[in-house]
């Protein structure tokens, strides 16, 4: 009888525990899901410009520079759970150098990158006259879980293609997204910025910069009220 009674408890306790993992499990609202299928997802999603941005890397013979440029609009439209379009505003005068310290060669970069030097304004971005960038969807494919993204890429006012492999993840409570790319690259004289292209310039020898530079998109984005 008393090893009846023993075990008895032992069974309620494992039961108690077991009820309170999976409570604290479920009350987890910041899980984020891999998107590997369709879900249930359906409407506007408004990118967070406070925390959605797009690194770079420009490279040159011996060295390279990197660094980040804010993402500040823009939207991800979803349809019985596909993404279907989307469109994203780029904030050139954020351009950040993160490789440099300040007063090591950070702000002149930044300056020069921005276009905010006299007599240089067109070496790269010229962000007084061309402030913003802009991505549009054009085609939204999807693979291996992955959301393959055809669009239109417009910097300093030229628009050339552009194809983006991402991953889709969802907040617990599907009123949060975020999407991830993988590293891609552009050649950046498409956009009209030549300085220092060994492709256009044929005198540089080993002063030039390269033509491709590197990018990567995180966008975060909630559910439109």
């Amino acid at each position: 009888m008393k090893e009846v009674k023993f075990l008895t408890r032992i069974i309620l306790l494992a039961l108690i525990v077991s009820c309170g993992s999976d409570k604290k499990e479920n009350n987890n609202e910041d899980t984020e899901v891999i998107v590997t299928s369709n879900e249930a997802l359906t409407g506007n999603f408004v990118v967070d410009g406070k925390s959605s941005q797009l690194t770079w890397v420009g490279s040159k013979p011996g060295g390279s520079h990197n660094g980040t440029i804010v993402v500040e609009n823009g939207e991800m439209i979803f349809d019985n759970g596909d993404l279907v379009n989307g469109s994203f505003i780029i904030d050139m005068t954020s351009i950040n150098v993160e490789d440099l310290k300040p007063g090591d060669g950070k702000e002149d970069l930044e300056s020069h990158l921005k276009g905010t030097v006299e007599g240089k304004e067109d070496h790269f971005f010229n962000v007084t006259k061309y402030p913003k960038s802009k991505f549009n969807v054009t085609k939204v494919d999807r693979s291996n879980g992955k959301y393959i993204l055809n669009g239109n890429l417009t910097i300093k006012g030229k628009t050339n293609p552009v194809e983006i492999i991402t991953t889709l993840s969802i907040g617990a409570n599907e009123e949060e997204i975020k999407l991830l790319s993988e590293p891609f690259k552009i050649d950046r004289t498409k956009w009209g910025i030549e300085f220092m292209s060994k492709s256009i310039f044929d005198d540089l020898k080993d002063k030039f910069i390269d033509d491709e530079i590197e990018l990567q998109v995180m966008v975060k984005a909630k559910k439109q009220a």
